[in-house]
């Protein structure tokens, strides 16, 4: 099947700009990135997508054997950049997709030039020496009312995961995004992503990275988000003046200020890990 019909790709920016690919989170769509895509697009080829369940992508292309784990979307990133025979790409990624992200990069690191990885968490469960946010109990329970009643599980979690409470709007925008996702396969991939443990992959990633964090985040809690920054050598750490999950969302003037500046090697505000 063609990738670009897969994943419903769409393409924005002059063809000669470099490349630059996002990817949405869970229970998103590229739509979610309109607030910062034609920024990028005036100076850069924006190519936005689908994952496999969400959006306008192509829902024959959906089998639960073959999407059981974040590696196979990250072949599908992997495919679309063979299809459009992009090089030296940036490839940003929104909470699951960042770990997504790292998977791509580090099963083929010549396809990217960098990395920037929004909000992540290598892992969502709480472990020894480790604090990714949630117990077990929490997610089973949050899996289980995924499992019994998505539609309505997605309108009492959006505002959770959006924040800024004086802007229902946000949270509205997000369960929109939610409903357009197959409630069959976001029950699926719910599980997929809250019980993926990527941590030991980090180690093995040398694409140059900029880790992105928000002040406030009810689903990448900052140790989580701080154990990205710390295991993936001479990434960079920064802090958004945003709260809550989706900070392409709620702050999008300050998110495209960052990750433009990382594009071109202007980022300042920033805490290296060393060699």
């Amino acid at each position: 099947m063609n990738p670009l019909q897969k994943n419903n790709v769409t393409v924005l920016g002059p063809e000669n700009g470099r490349p630059v690919l996002l990817a949405h989170g869970y229970g998103c769509d590229q739509n979610m990135w309109r607030w910062i895509a034609p920024g990028l697009a005036a100076h850069h080829r924006v190519v936005l997508f689908d994952h496999v369940g969400s959006g306008h992508s192509d829902l024959t292309a959906w089998r639960p054997d073959r999407y059981s784990s974040l590696q196979a979307y990250a072949e599908d990133v992997l495919g679309i950049c063979r299809e459009l025979n992009l090089r030296d790409a940036v490839l940003v990624g929104h909470s699951v997709s960042a770990m997504i992200a790292v998977l791509a990069a580090v099963t083929d690191p010549q396809r990217f030039a960098q990395l920037v990885l929004l909000t992540p968490s290598p892992r969502y469960i709480d472990d020894a020496g480790y604090r990714g946010g949630f117990g077990s109990e929490d997610i089973e329970t949050m899996l289980n009312a995924v499992d019994q009643d998505y539609l309505g599980w997605s309108r009492a979690i959006t505002p959770v995961i959006m924040g800024n409470p004086d802007r229902p709007e946000l949270s509205h925008e997000l369960l929109d995004s939610f409903c357009r996702t197959d409630p069959r396969i976001a029950r699926a991939f719910a599980r997929v992503t809250f019980l993926s443990d990527t941590r030991a992959e980090l180690d093995r990633v040398s694409t140059p990275t900029l880790v992105l964090r928000c002040t406030e985040d009810p689903i990448a809690p900052p140790e989580a988000v701080a154990f990205v920054h710390e295991r993936i050598r001479g990434s960079h750490l920064v802090t958004l003046p945003a709260t809550g999950h989706c900070p392409h969302v709620s702050a999008p003037e300050a998110t495209l200020e960052a990750i433009t500046a990382f594009i071109n090697g202007q980022l300042m505000s920033s805490a290296p890990i060393s060699d």
